[in-house]
C-alpha cells in the first residue's frame, strides 16, 4: 500500500546473499538516522514474525553466528543513533527449544549493548487470544524496561505489570479498534470489537479509511 492509498506491486523477497549483508546492515543504520533526524524520539528493531533476528543470518553453525546479522544490526543502529533510543521487538510463537535458546541468547546480547528496551509478543495459546505468560526468562535475562505484547486486555495488563512480569504492556489490534483506549481503559467503557478482514489494507479498495480510521470513539 504506498502513502496515498493506492496498491502498488511489490517485488518478491529473496535470501539476502552474504555478499549484500553489509548494504542491509547499512540500511537500518540509515532508517534509524533518518527517524531520529525527522523528530522520532527512539526506533524499534523488528525482530518478530519471521525477520531478521529469528533467521539463520550467516551460518548455522551455534548460536552466536546464527544470531551474527542481527547483532550486527543492532550495533550498527545503537553507534548511529545511541542504545537509549532503539527498542527491539521479538517474539516466541510456536518457538522450539533451539529458537527459544537463541532468543535468550539475542535477549541477553541486547542488554550488554545497553538497549533501551526488549519488545516481546506472548506466544498464542490454541490460537486464541489468551497470555501465556512464557516470557519470563526473556525478562529475568534483559537488564532494561521489558514490554510484553499479544493477547492482554486491560485486567492482563494491569495485572501483569503490578506483579513485575513486564514493565510495559503494548496493545495493537485494540488500538486500532480503539482510537480513544487509554480513556476507555480508564473509564472500563465497553471496547470496539477488530474487524479482521479489514486488516492490511483490505477495505482500500473503497475507502482507504476502512479498518484504520473509521472506527468509532466512545460517546
Amino acid at each position: 500500500m504506498s502513502f496515498d492509498g493506492r496498491r502498488e506491486e511489490l517485488s518478491s523477497p529473496r535470501r539476502v546473499a552474504v555478499e549484500d549483508t553489509s548494504g542491509v546492515v547499512d540500511g537500518f543504520r540509515c532508517a534509524a538516522r533518518n527517524a531520529i533526524d525527522a523528530g522520532f524520539n527512539s526506533v524499534e528493531i523488528l525482530g518478530a514474525n519471521g525477520y531478521f533476528v529469528n533467521s539463520d543470518g550467516q551460518g548455522a553453525n551455534g548460536i552466536e553466528s546464527r544470531c551474527r546479522f542481527a547483532m550486527e544490526v543492532v550495533d550498527a543502529v545503537v553507534r548511529e543513533v545511541g542504545g537509549h533510543r532503539v527498542g527491539v521487538r521479538l517474539d516466541q510463537f510456536d518457538a522450539t527449544a533451539d529458537e527459544h535458546a537463541l532468543e535468550l541468547h539475542v535477549v541477553s546480547r541486547l542488554s550488554e549493548r545497553g538497549v533501551l528496551y526488549c519488545h516481546m509478543i506472548e506466544p498464542r495459546v490454541d490460537g486464541r487470544r489468551r497470555v501465556s505468560r512464557l516470557l519470563l526468562p526473556f525478562r529475568e535475562a534483559f537488564g532494561g524496561t521489558f514490554i510484553a505484547s499479544g493477547g492482554y486486555g486491560r485486567e492482563e495488563g494491569i495485572a501483569v505489570v503490578g506483579e513485575g512480569y513486564a514493565d510495559l504492556v503494548a496493545y495493537g489490534r485494540l488500538v486500532l479498534a480503539n482510537p480513544d483506549l487509554p480513556g476507555r481503559f480508564e473509564l472500563g467503557a465497553r471496547l470496539n470489537e477488530c474487524d479482521r478482514a479489514t486488516f492490511y489494507g483490505a477495505g482500500a479498495d473503497t475507502d482507504p479509511a476502512v479498518g484504520y480510521t473509521d472506527y468509532p470513539f466512545f460517546d
